[in-house]
């Protein structure tokens, strides 16, 4: 006879959490989040050196010491955190109260470290290269930006080398303290607005958008580790703005249905308009009329899905997704801002599709420019300017002429009128470290003239919009090609000079990598611009915060 009464259970096996090290005295842990392109981590590797003994020899001479927090992976031919699984193995091993420095001289991901600093307890500073030549303080700012929407508090910092008053004195109270405050003075609350025609324009276009509803196509959510380019729908809707869910497989199998004959038409057109194509024949290294075939049947295909949905804007996340699948993305998207572009029919031909308007393109899916490029599109149109918006990496800068002027420089295309005309615009093959299979981008110089600057932005989980005022200059060629050089030259350039606001005020309070831009056709009506779209995101419940001298 068998005894009912079971033995009791084996203890079970309980996991055994290791126990971080201690911090050593007066050291600072350093830790570099990278790409995760290994071409552009081992190009830009010599350059995230120079700026990692800088700032030991800072360090250094501020009697501390400088910790390296993950090795060099000599096979790999960098020390970049270059993955999100990477940054959470490093993490593990760093004492989590001691004082943490992300050094950045190149674009980053910043979830390679997000899930680690969010859990770190100790202070953090970010600090890059005041340097044009890889975007060191792109990602900066795209981890700023991405630590505000986390709520985790930061200190932020830059400079050529670390050798100058400034920085020394920044990071010497930083290393005292564990916190560094620039100065934001330039920044105040939008105050009750007074009446006046835009006042009224901007709340009857908000209380629209919240009643009738906008759609934008998101081909691919979190683009190159964007957290903080990704909105929540329950931000969004309130707002009157949703989210069509795409895949950018869909978008190639669009691509793959479009005849030879309609991208051809497309290139005939661009040509006709005057565009110039820097074309050669050596795939890895030039720019094809293949990868430009291809261009086109994307910005194509790219009309027809968003005229299937409905679509009130929409973003291309392209990287990482396609980049090993099709050309950039680019020149379609700069396409697709324009007012004037290549015109595109519906699949049965009766329908031109998005006729006499840009469908508004927000690059690398950044949600911060979806509703701001729907916003300023529905604006500029009521009030018959021209509605082609972009946004621009904060890319660098310098003075000239007495003047600090920006270099905002996107990472491939704007649309042609910024340029003043395909005849002032030109299409060159896209970086390979960055762009493996090339494609074109559309590029120039951008026209002189009056712009809003604006960026829409996560903090303390509400929505948040920073506007200002800026000219855009005209710089003598020469300086004009120093400064592409300096930078990537296939890629557009903007002159900019901000209204009030100096260089570290914009670094300080900056959220993002990204800003939107939009002429005017003068200052008056610039200004006109602005006061409506503070208007529109006031009604609509965004914390609205202007930026400098501004006429409001």
């Amino acid at each position: 006879m068998t005894s009912d009464v079971t033995s009791p259970p084996a203890p079970y096996v309980l996991p055994v959490l290791s126990e971080p090290p201690a911090a050593a005295p007066r050291t600072v842990y350093t830790v570099a989040s990278g790409d995760l392109r290994p071409s552009a981590n081992v190009t830009c590797w010599p350059t995230q050196e120079k700026l990692e003994k800088d700032l030991d020899a800072a360090v250094t001479a501020l009697g501390w010491r400088v910790q390296r927090g993950h090795q060099v992976d000599t096979a790999k031919g960098h020390g970049f955190i270059d993955s999100q699984r990477a940054g959470i193995e490093v993490f593990k091993t760093l004492p989590v109260d001691a004082p943490l420095i992300v050094v950045e001289g190149v674009w980053q991901y910043s979830h390679h470290v997000l899930a680690g600093l969010r859990s770190h307890r100790g202070p953090i500073l970010v600090v890059a290269n005041w340097s044009g030549e890889y975007p060191g303080l792109v990602g900066l700012l795209n981890l700023a930006g991405s630590l505000t929407k986390a709520g985790r508090d930061y200190s932020v910092l830059w400079s050529a080398d670390f050798t100058d008053d400034w920085a020394r004195d920044g990071l010497r109270t930083w290393l005292e303290t564990g916190t560094l405050t620039h100065d934001t003075s330039h920044v105040r609350d939008l105050d009750a607005l007074p009446s006046s025609p835009e006042t009224d324009l901007g709340v009857a276009l908000a209380r629209q958008l919240r009643t009738e509803k906008a759609i934008i196509g998101v081909f691919d959510e979190g683009c190159m580790g964007m957290y903080n380019a990704i909105f929540d729908d329950e931000l969004l809707n309130p707002l009157g703005i949703y989210k069509e869910r795409l895949s950018q497989s869909a978008l190639v199998a669009e691509m793959n249905r479009v005849p030879d004959a309609e991208a051809s038409a497309v290139r005939a057109w661009l040509d006709e308009a005057g565009l110039t194509f820097h074309t050669g024949t050596d795939e890895a290294g030039e720019l094809t009329d293949a990868q430009l075939h291809s261009q086109f049947k994307m910005y194509i295909a790219a009309l027809r899905i968003a005229d299937d949905f409905g679509l009130d804007a929409v973003g291309i996340q392209y990287q990482q997704g396609l980049k090993d699948t099709v050309p950039a993305s680019d020149l379609a998207e700069g396409l697709l801002n324009n007012v004037q572009r290549p015109p595109v029919r519906s699949r049965d031909g009766s329908r031109e599709l998005y006729a006499g308007a840009p469908l508004p393109h927000f690059n690398e899916v950044d949600e911060g420019v979806a509703v701001d490029s729907l916003v300023t599109n529905r604006i500029w149109t009521a009030m018959g300017l021209d509605p082609a918006t972009t946004l621009h990496d904060i890319r660098w800068g310098e003075e000239y002429d007495g003047a600090f002027v920006w270099v905002f420089e996107i990472s491939g295309s704007v649309p042609a009128s910024h340029h003043g005309g395909y005849d002032k615009s030109y299409s060159m093959r896209q970086p390979p470290m960055y762009f493996p299979l090339g494609g074109g981008t559309l590029s120039g110089v951008s026209k002189p003239g009056e712009i809003v600057w604006s960026r829409v932005f996560l903090m303390d989980g509400v929505l948040h919009a920073d506007l200002g005022r800026a000219t855009v200059r005209e710089l003598p060629e020469e300086e004009t090609r120093r400064r592409l050089d300096a930078t990537t030259p296939q890629w557009p350039i903007m002159h900019a000079e901000l209204h009030g606001v100096s260089r570290d005020q914009f670094m300080a309070r900056h959220r993002a990598n990204h800003l939107n831009v939009a002429y005017a056709p003068d200052g008056a009506m610039a200004d006109k611009a602005l006061a409506a779209k503070a208007a529109v995101f006031a009604e609509l419940g965004v914390a609205v915060h202007l930026c400098g001298d501004v006429a409001l």
